[in-house]
């Protein structure tokens, strides 16, 4: 039976409507920090570093003869680790001064080879033709040059900076 007089199931009651209030909060406010990070964290994101690869010694490339150099790349998205093959094609006229284009046609992004006999590179995809010295559109549908990218020579070791482009489009715009 219930006694009028007796507050014990009141009480009890109390503390179960405090906790599951208190819990009810705790969980609301715990939900919250991972949302506000997500939203914070692109203004306080550090600036993305500069990828400088180095492609090899300066003195063993070849003059007047543009060379491929591929390397790996590794991408971190949260907790998943990729390796990408990436490549650059070098180009010298006095062995000092380097050209490097992205190993990317403009037109689709596929890949391209460099036709010796006829001193230019051509993308087999859809016969995309560029000039072997200068990467500009000598022939087919590529709507801009090769994509060059920055070099620098360091310690006698040529170095890239690779960044790929927007494929398909006559500007060139980082991706």
């Amino acid at each position: 039976m219930f006694d009028p007089d007796n507050q014990e199931p009141l009480r009890r009651r109390g503390f179960l409507k405090a906790a599951a209030a208190a819990a009810g909060a705790a969980t609301a406010f715990l939900t919250t920090i991972p949302a506000l990070r997500a939203f914070v964290a692109p203004a306080t994101a550090p600036p993305p570093r500069e990828n400088w690869v180095s492609l090899g010694e300066a003195d063993l490339f070849d003059i007047g003869v543009p060379i491929k150099r591929d390397f790996a790349e590794a991408a971190n998205d949260a907790w998943v680790e990729s390796r990408a093959i990436r490549s650059v094609w070098l180009y010298t006229a006095d062995g000092e001064n380097f050209i490097a284009y992205n190993g990317r046609c403009t037109h689709l992004g596929c890949s391209y080879e460099y036709e010796v006999d006829k001193q230019r590179f051509h993308c087999p995809c859809h016969h995309g033709l560029f000039d072997g010295k200068t990467g500009a559109v000598i022939g087919g549908p590529p709507p801009r040059p090769l994509d060059t990218l920055p070099v620098k020579v360091e310690d006698g070791y040529v170095l890239v900076q690779y960044q790929d482009f927007r494929i398909g489009t006559s500007e060139k715009t980082v991706a």
